[in-house]
């Protein structure tokens, strides 16, 4: 790699309900995020919108999703930066029926190009320890497929929100060569406070790998409220970067891949997995 520190920018926004409302937040920080030297962008889950009713997201993806496409694709050419968008509800390959859509993350070149796309395959059908409930798989259809692709900081590994809690994608997408994962994310705010952290770190650490994990901040029109603290973690564990409860705001990382070098040569976690007795999985 040319540059051994390729800056990242976090982007943690409150999601308002549609497109109309966040494009204005979203076009800010993205030019922002290149004032301040950062290479790739990264973008959280729901980025077209947190509606008051998910099901909206349906329509959204006939109207909404290729507007807010083209926008992007501009502020990408517009700054030179790559985008890391997620997610945007998209219809699924050639599904034509309207009844549920894909959760999609686009990657966005520094020439506005849609150079790849990871459909989130975990959805989060739960019932909370307070009781409240979440069923995406009523909106959304799960992706079946892990996307590793070359970026200006490194090769990326793609996951969203969910994905967290299943290690083998992390341990599938590290074997495919990730040197940093993005996780796009809008965790509850119960589950934030339980797990999001811990969780996180615990990727980073078992791959050897950065975690840049964008969020959703506060309270949205379906009255839910989401956690924040947009994180950087480095492969040793440390969080570099947290946004706290800060909406519409930017945190800058470098990733350094000299001292990941020297980390993964020292501690080369990577090199002892044993896929002869637990393999990875396609």
């Amino acid at each position: 790699m040319s540059e051994p520190k390729p800056t990242v920018a976090v982007v943690q926004i409150n999601g308002r309900a549609d497109w109309n409302a966040n494009r204005p937040v979203v076009e800010r920080l993205i030019a922002e995020a290149a004032d301040g030297g950062a290479g790739v962008v990264v973008l959280p889950e729901n980025l077209l919108a947190m509606p008051s009713d998910p099901r909206e997201l349906i329509a959204m993806a006939a109207t909404d999703t290729p507007r807010a496409v083209r926008d992007l694709s501009a502020w990408a050419a517009q700054w030179g930066v790559w985008l890391v968008a997620g997610t945007l509800p998209f219809v699924p390959g050639a599904r034509a029926d309207n009844d549920r859509v894909a959760a999609r993350t686009l990657v966005i070149d520094a020439k506005g190009q849609v150079v790849e796309h990871y459909d989130k395959i975990h959805l989060f059908d739960v019932v909370l320890p307070d009781g409240e409930s979440y069923r995406e798989s009523n909106t959304f259809v799960a992706g079946d497929r892990s996307v590793v692709v070359d970026t200006p900081a490194g090769r990326l590994g793609l996951a969203t929100c969910f994905d967290l809690r299943f290690p083998e994608l992390f341990t599938h997408l590290a074997a495919a060569g990730a040197d940093w994962f993005c996780l796009p994310s809008a965790f509850t705010r119960p589950t934030g406070e339980a797990h999001w952290h811990v969780l996180l770190r615990a990727r980073a650490i078992e791959n050897s790998a950065w975690v840049v994990a964008p969020a959703q901040v506060g309270r949205h029109a379906d009255g839910r409220e989401t956690f924040g603290h947009s994180l950087v973690v480095d492969p040793w564990g440390r969080v570099l970067e947290d946004a706290g409860e800060q909406a519409d705001c930017l945190r800058f990382a470098q990733l350094d891949y000299l001292w990941l070098g020297g980390l993964r040569e020292r501690f080369p976690v990577r090199d002892l997995h044993r896929p002869d007795v637990f393999p990875t999985g396609n």
